[in-house]
């Protein structure tokens, strides 16, 4: 069994900067494949960001290449997403997802809103 929290969201500015962290739980994790997923409203739930369980992969959508970055700390059972020049488009709930196998876990979600 794994538990996310996710943490780290906030009111920014169009080209601020957010960094946001979901720490998990189960003594597992590091077998996890992790990634972050973002939900605007009255959208689909939409990938942003994967890395595989040793962080030596990782995979971004197109929206988001070069802007954003995710991490992970095993030790610590931490993955991150860092955020930078964030736009109005980026606003949405941001879910943490861990997954192994057809074990498949999700976070509550982090807000994250982008003035312009």
């Amino acid at each position: 069994q794994v538990q996310l929290v996710e943490s780290g969201g906030g009111l920014v500015q169009a080209g601020g900067s957010l960094r946001l962290s979901c720490a998990a739980s189960g003594r597992t994790f590091s077998s996890y494949a992790a990634g972050w997923f973002r939900q605007a409203p009255g959208k689909e739930r939409e990938f942003v960001a994967a890395i595989s369980w040793s962080g030596i992969r990782t995979t971004y959508a197109d929206s988001v290449k070069g802007r954003f970055t995710i991490s992970r700390n095993n030790v610590q059972k931490l993955v991150y997403l860092q955020m930078n020049s964030l736009k109005p488009e980026d606003t949405a709930v941001y879910y943490c997802r861990a997954r192994l196998g057809v074990r498949d876990y999700w976070g509550q979600g982090t807000q994250v809103t982008v003035s312009s």
